[in-house]
């Protein structure tokens, strides 16, 4: 039979304890070596295995070893010991039929593993010692960043680019953990933690998905949005269909936003008019703005804004807030709507 030199990886963000029966049975049955104390070690130890030590001359030790007993178990450090991996690889090809070498996994990484560096990694930036720009900032200096990377998020979505995508969540992830990190921070009564947001994230998720982790029986999205909508409305009660709206996001985002809850409530809620003095087309002395352009629905609609636009700049005009203020006539009108005084469609 011949002798086996047994690679064993466990996943460095389980609990040491945590191994296959597969791994067990093997640090039972074969000596096992590592290069330094861990956690590991420590855990095996408390069961009962002989773990020995092992500095300069590894190698050789494993192959004693193995041809002594069969089979000897070399423990990997976190990043895979991959430098005594290669070196047994090729010493094993130079003399075959001495041992072979198998790599075995005592654990795996769950899905969301590396969720747990990132949390890692913040907190050492933001601790003693870290980066003294992180440890300076406040949820209210990080607003700013929060906006532009989920700005840069929805662009990579625009364009199709999943690899700027994925590049991009990265850095709104980053905001996220930098925000639970910071709360970490606050005094006793208003402290949360980054677990906290998880936790309630998950709570909410099963909450509102009874279809899923309940029995409620739904047949179609329409269903499962009237349902999510019921529940969120029994969780959060409102005397609006606005509130809850950030009023915060662009002028286009929010009326759009406003007129999806207005037509979801059934108002029929009038446009609110131009007010007077404000000119619709050029300003004067100006050329006339852009035709709108041929095509789809889409690209017309686009052409148009545009050409409000470039009209409202050379009117002195801010269309942002020009905007803004309609929307919020509208909000108004929509609040009266719902008092009675507006009849629903």
């Amino acid at each position: 039979m011949t002798a086996r030199v047994v690679l064993l990886v466990t996943s460095p963000r389980l609990p040491a304890g945590l191994l296959t029966a597969a791994a067990w049975d093997i640090v039972r049955a074969a000596p096992t070596l590592a290069g330094e104390e861990s956690e590991l070690t420590v855990a095996l130890r408390a069961a009962g295995v002989e773990v020995r030590l092992v500095g300069a001359g590894a190698m050789d030790a494993l192959l004693a070893g193995a041809a002594e007993h069969g089979t000897a178990v070399w423990l990997a450090g976190p990043a895979g010991d991959q430098a005594l991996a290669r070196e047994l690889g090729l010493r094993l090809a130079r003399e075959p039929g001495r041992a072979e070498l198998e790599l075995m996994y005592g654990s795996w990484d769950p899905p969301g593993a590396r969720l747990l560096d990132a949390v890692a990694v913040l907190d050492r930036l933001v601790s003693p010692g870290g980066d003294p720009w992180k440890r300076e900032q406040t949820h209210h200096t990080l607003a700013r960043y929060l906006l532009e990377e989920c700005y840069e998020a929805y662009d990579a979505i625009a364009t199709g680019d999943l690899g700027a995508l994925r590049d991009e969540l990265g850095d709104v992830l980053l905001q996220v953990v930098l925000h639970a990190r910071l709360a970490e921070e606050l005094p006793e009564s208003e402290r949360w933690t980054v677990d906290d947001v998880a936790g309630g994230l998950v709570d909410k998720m099963i909450r509102r998905n009874p279809h899923v982790f309940a029995d409620a029986t739904v047949k179609t999205v329409e269903e499962i949005t009237a349902n999510w909508e019921r529940i969120k409305q029994a969780e959060r009660p409102r005397e609006s269909v606005l509130d809850g709206i950030a009023t915060g996001q662009p002028a286009l985002a929010l009326a759009t936003k406003i007129l999806e809850r207005t037509a979801r409530a059934g108002l029929a809620v009038p446009l609110p008019e131009p007010q007077p003095g404000v000119q619709a087309g050029p300003g004067a002395g100006s050329e006339p703005g852009p035709e709108p352009a041929a095509g789809s629905p889409q690209d017309r609609l686009g052409a148009e804004l545009l050409a409000l636009v470039a009209r409202a700049h050379e009117a002195g005009l801010d269309p942002e807030l020009a905007l803004r203020t309609a929307t919020s006539r509208y909000a108004d009108a929509v609040r009266v709507a719902e008092r009675g005084d507006v009849p629903r469609r």
